[in-house]
């Protein structure tokens, strides 16, 4: 088994994804979809937590090498970012969605100097705007993007263009494609329902749960 499907399997199996045709879940967005996920579950089990930390700085570790520091994307990349960053020694930072209202009015909390090379960490990339609009505070910070990391990606094409477009390289630990071909081959799902599935991911918000 590849490392994605290791880790599509590891979440399921703590449920931090759960997938749902029949009873769609909704998202925060109004998008009605067959698939959770929720990697902050992977909190709370040890051994899972130890096996994602690991995974992600053997990724670091390959994927980029000359990264200097590590920013963290809140609330849900903060965890993360701060274990791979003490794993691998390196300086760790972290984004607000906006800046402070009191105090230092801080919208990056941390130390950091210019013109360092930092890696993104985020937990999950749907449609990517939060984590490029993150980006680009660091930027314009004047720091160096070097790529993003996350653990899950849905894979969705208003991404991968906007990631593009921005000349930022993401990487993820495990994937929607991964995800449904595991999900097969262990009887989590059919495979008279991996049309359904697909058919979501490529229109997520036109989706109907009889589409």
């Amino acid at each position: 088994m590849d490392n994605r499907k290791a880790v599509a399997e590891k979440l399921l199996q703590i449920n931090a994804i759960k997938l749902s045709i029949e009873t769609p879940f909704t998202w925060a967005s109004g998008w009605k979809s067959p698939i959770y996920c929720d990697n902050r579950k992977i909190l709370s089990f040890p051994y899972m937590r130890d096996f994602i930390k690991s995974e992600m700085c053997n990724l670091i570790f390959q994927s980029y090498k000359d990264a200097e520091m590590l920013a963290g994307v809140a609330t849900a990349g903060i965890a993360w970012g701060a274990m791979v960053a003490d794993q691998l020694k390196l300086p760790f930072i972290y984004v607000r969605p906006k800046p402070k209202e009191h105090g230092l009015g801080n919208q990056i909390e941390g130390f950091y100097e210019t013109g360092k090379k930092v890696v993104i960490i985020e937990d999950l990339i749907s449609t990517g705007k939060s984590s490029l609009q993150v980006a680009e505070v660091l930027k314009n910070a004047g720091l160096q993007i070097e790529g993003m990391v996350s653990i899950f990606n849905y894979g969705f094409k208003e991404a991968k263009d906007s990631f593009k477009n921005a000349n930022i390289y993401l990487r993820a630990l495990t994937d929607y494609d991964s995800l449904i071909t595991l999900a097969i081959e262990k009887s989590y799902v059919s495979e008279s329902d991996q049309n359904t599935l697909l058919n979501w991911r490529a229109n997520p918000a036109g989706w109907k749960v009889d589409s």
